[in-house]
């Protein structure tokens, strides 16, 4: 089924009451990469459109603008709409592959902006293959009369930010402008509670590591897969600064001046969130070298053991073997009580060793 087909089913859907879950952590429930197209004017929404063109054709004639969302679109599925809306060939390109890095580009009379969305991974148990953080993408183009959405990822469904915008007219009427920083702070809301749940899985490996119980019990791997995990959230939310910096201060077109203050609110999260996540590499890399000195210190221990008892059995070993030569002429050799008296010298020698190994704590 085409791109329009799927529209159109979603608009019948909607008009015959059925609720459809936008929500899918994959496709959409339509199995299209078509999610949404709404019509916006004043901020309230408009009745369900047929097709796409059919809503930028309402737009223009009426004032308002649309909110195309679109999952993980092909080149195929996309090209149709990059034609409509005049969208830039390498925005176009940098949206259908992703992998991205977060930035913010003006294309004309387009603003094309890259987020990386991402989420916790549950897990009852960190190991040193857990997965602790999935990233995903979301990439906006902001125009005259129009959003269009593209989303990477299992994650990161805009439903419920559609129905908090749909419930603020007054808002939502601020145009595209008021949609690109919903999703800008949605996004940013998101590395807070990431990080706040991550920060959890660091104060546990700290406590196996400083446990007075079980010290440096911490597996090195596990701190190690944090650390990874922690990288790929700082690749995520570090590099987006500059691109908020931009939108909250500099001149852009249909960026609503009075939105450009709730860009710089969202900016000041952000830089809560970065200086977060760089504590929360420092910490790592000292709980890292605390674990690594403690397993130091446990081999030196271990060394100084096995060394202790070597010393102590070489006093036997020795005098055993210099008994061992078959000398017609040794001390004590023919006396009824030699022997006795060499086992008790050997036993004398070995515990005065040991308490001296004992109380230097070699033992």
């Amino acid at each position: 089924m085409s791109m329009v087909g799927n529209l159109r089913k979603v608009a019948r859907l909607t008009r015959r009451g059925h609720r459809v879950d936008l929500s899918h952590p994959a496709r959409s429930p339509l199995g299209s990469t078509v999610v949404n197209c709404v019509v916006y004017r004043d901020g309230v929404r408009q009745p369900a459109v047929g097709s796409v063109e059919e809503a930028v054709r309402q737009v223009r004639r009426r004032n308002g603008f649309v909110w195309l969302g679109l999952h993980e679109p092909t080149d195929d599925e996309f090209a149709g709409v990059a034609k409509l809306f005049g969208l830039h060939p390498l925005a176009v390109e940098d949206a259908v592959h992703a992998h991205q890095r977060p930035k913010v580009e003006q294309y004309g009379e387009v603003l094309f902006a890259v987020f990386k969305t991402v989420t916790y991974v549950e897990h009852s148990e960190l190991t040193a293959t857990s997965e602790v953080v999935n990233t995903g993408e979301i990439m906006v183009f902001a125009g005259p009369d129009f959003v269009v959405t593209v989303r990477h990822g299992r994650h990161g469904s805009l439903g419920p930010l559609r129905e908090g915008l749909e419930s603020d007219p007054g808002q939502l009427a601020k145009g595209p402008s008021a949609v690109l920083h919903a999703i800008a702070d949605h996004v940013v809301d998101d590395y807070v509670t990431v990080a706040d749940a991550v920060q959890d899985d660091i104060d546990q490996v700290e406590t196996e590591v400083f446990s007075p119980q079980s010290p440096g019990s911490a597996d090195a791997g596990r701190i190690y897969q944090l650390k990874r995990e922690l990288l790929e959230l700082k690749r995520a939310v570090v590099p987006l600064a500059r691109p908020l910096s931009r939108l909250a201060t500099e001149p852009m077109r249909f960026v609503d001046r009075e939105i450009q203050a709730y860009f710089r609110d969202v900016a000041d999260h952000l830089s809560r969130v970065t200086e977060q996540v760089t504590a929360f590499d420092s910490l790592l890399d000292s709980i890292l070298q605390a674990h690594l000195a403690q397993v130091a210190v446990a081999q030196n221990e271990d060394a100084r053991k096995i060394t202790a008892w070597a010393a102590i059995v070489a006093v036997p070993t020795m005098v055993c073997g210099v008994y061992g030569m078959n000398f017609d002429h040794m001390p004590e050799l023919h006396w009824r009580y030699g022997y006795p008296l060499a086992l008790a010298v050997i036993a004398a020698a070995c515990f005065v060793i040991y308490r001296g190994f004992k109380r230097n704590g070699w033992l």
